[in-house]
């Protein structure tokens, strides 16, 4: 027998920045569920190295940080969002502050910030703990949240699908989620109001700097729930993964080519001013594609980040963290170059949302990586990603505040049910099939693609959608089946968002229409559910949405 349902007036999935953010902006008054897919501070955010960016310079301006945003995200960036973001950037990062977070300071005051610079900004504004400002900010605010009485934390907790008026009945709009529990049980958990804060997708490619958490959740479950989904080709590849068998998903940070790291070929000889006169600063989609050439073009493993020219003090003091991961695998950054490889590292297409972070469906909010909000467009400028956070969880709840007293007490839901359905004794067809996706999407939808590429990993993920979606409709869930459902659901939007883009422009390049479209007609790619087959979940055998 099922557990009594949680009821609340706001249920956040997702405890990176942009959820704890959310849920510390909400009156106390206020019932909030926090959903952890592991340990609540475990995430993107963590992990998060160079920086958050904020126009904090006496010699910077809005305009110029406006500017730069527009410039790399390649003419689909709205300028309305990268204004609000940009302008309420100081706000939010005082707001950090006041939460307690420890940025790093130069001189004896305490109070002024150092400032870093990354690729494509045109002035130092980022603003950074060490090199290691993700766990800086994501500690600190999960201390707040853990002590805030009105906010239920739920760790090692995964939402299956969104609960809607579909199941409910009544004015269209979110009721809640069935979410899976760290006992194995599937439980509805109702709410007036959902945010979906979840995180990208980059876990659809088999190297990634971002962690096992990454497998697009929300933006599937948004799909699967009738919301529009915009810009999915536009996967971001960090260029500079550290290349070690041991060290996996590795990231050296982009502001070690802030501060002067140079790229080499393997014989020492540098080559981004071949590709681009920003060099090493170039945006970098830019980085990554000379990078991807270089390795093809030689048939090497990867190629070389090197700052041992600046003196040991100086590297040891900004980047601690990295320097003594490096150690560990063997590499000294202070005596000889990095080798380094790209990896899949951010995803800049997502569930659309507007400036308020509300989706299509009446009281469901997104913020952070899982959104298209039209602040990166078709390419991520380094550090404007926790400024959305930041910025957008804080829109969403003043949104929800504004707006919950028109939406229905939370419904008594229907219980998840799992009548006809058995344990699994064939776990070995969902590892298998999670490599095969990982490994055809970096093979056909990577850093270059071409249409017969793209058309292989159609066919391939056609094939594989059907056999998880058989194996999903006889068997008991457990977390990696819903993360495969997922990965699957979003490799297909990724796919035929790549495929409906014939051009080159930003993080999507294509051989076979290497030039963008002429200037004032690029066009978002926006793809639309279809809303007769939007209904949540499996409640029900054989009732799902991607049948």
């Amino acid at each position: 027998m099922q557990s009594p349902q949680s009821s609340y007036d706001v249920l956040i999935i997702g405890s990176g920045a942009a959820g704890l953010t959310t849920a510390l902006r909400l009156p106390t008054e206020l019932r909030v569920g926090v959903l952890a897919k592991a340990d609540l501070a475990e995430g993107s955010t963590l992990w998060a190295q160079g920086g958050i960016a904020a126009v904090l310079a006496e010699d910077d301006s809005a305009e110029q940080h406006i500017e730069d945003t527009l410039t790399a995200g390649a003419g689909l960036c709205n300028p309305a969002t990268v204004q609000r973001v940009v302008e309420h950037g100081p706000e939010a990062v005082r707001w950090l502050i006041d939460q307690g977070v420890p940025f790093t300071t130069v001189g004896d005051d305490g109070n002024t910030y150092h400032l870093t610079r990354e690729g494509g900004h045109s002035r130092r504004r980022i603003l950074h703990a060490a090199d290691a400002t993700g766990r800086a900010i994501e500690t600190t605010l999960e201390d707040r949240v853990r002590a805030a009485p009105n906010i239920e934390i739920h760790e090692h907790a995964m939402a299956v699908d969104l609960i809607t008026h579909h199941r409910c009945g009544g004015e269209p709009g979110v009721r809640g989620a069935y979410v899976l529990g760290a006992d194995g049980e599937v439980r509805p958990m109702a709410a007036r109001s959902v945010v979906l804060a979840t995180g990208g997708a980059s876990k659809t490619y088999l190297y990634t700097t971002n962690p096992d958490l990454s497998s697009g959740d929300g933006i599937a479950m948004a799909w699967r729930a009738g919301c529009r989904v915009a810009n999915m080709e536009f996967n971001q590849f960090h260029p500079t993964c550290l290349f070690h068998r041991e060290a996996r998903n590795f990231l050296i940070s982009e502001a070690v080519r802030g501060e002067g790291g140079r790229l080499l070929l393997p014989d020492g000889t540098p080559f981004m001013h071949r590709f681009d006169e920003r060099g090493e600063l170039a945006p970098r989609d830019i980085v990554a594609r000379a990078i991807d050439h270089e390795m093809k073009r030689l048939g090497v493993d990867y190629v070389l980040l090197d700052i041992s020219h600046k003196p040991a003090e100086f590297i040891t003091e900004h980047f601690p963290t990295i320097h003594q991961r490096c150690l560990e695998f063997g590499f000294d950054m202070t005596r000889e170059p990095l080798p380094v490889v790209p990896a899949a590292h951010y995803t800049c297409g997502g569930v659309m949302v507007d400036l308020a972070g509300r989706t299509d469906l009446p009281g469901l909010y997104a913020a952070g990586e899982v959104t298209c909000s039209g602040l990166h467009g078709a390419n991520r400028m380094a550090s404007n990603s926790l400024l959305e956070c930041i910025v957008f969880g804080r829109a969403a709840a003043d949104d929800i505040v504004r707006r919950l007293g028109q939406l229905p007490e939370p419904p008594a839901l229907p219980p998840w049910d799992e009548s006809r359905v058995t344990d699994s004794d064939e776990e070995i067809v969902v590892t298998h099939n999670w490599d095969e996706l990982r490994r055809f999407m970096w093979d056909y939808v990577g850093i270059v693609r071409t249409d017969k590429r793209l058309q292989r990993a159609r066919h391939r993920a056609d094939l594989l959608r059907s056999e998880i979606q058989e194996y999903y409709g006889h068997f008991r869930v457990n977390g990696n089946l819903l993360e495969l459902r997922n990965l699957a659901t979003v490799a297909d939007l990724i796919i035929a968002s790549a495929m409906a883009r014939r051009e080159s422009r930003g993080l999507h390049f294509t051989r076979d229409h290497p030039e963008p479209r002429a200037e004032g007609t690029p066009g978002e790619t926006i793809l639309i559910p279809d809303r007769a087959l939007a209904v949540e979940g499996r409640v029900t055998l054989g009732v799902d949405p991607d049948d």
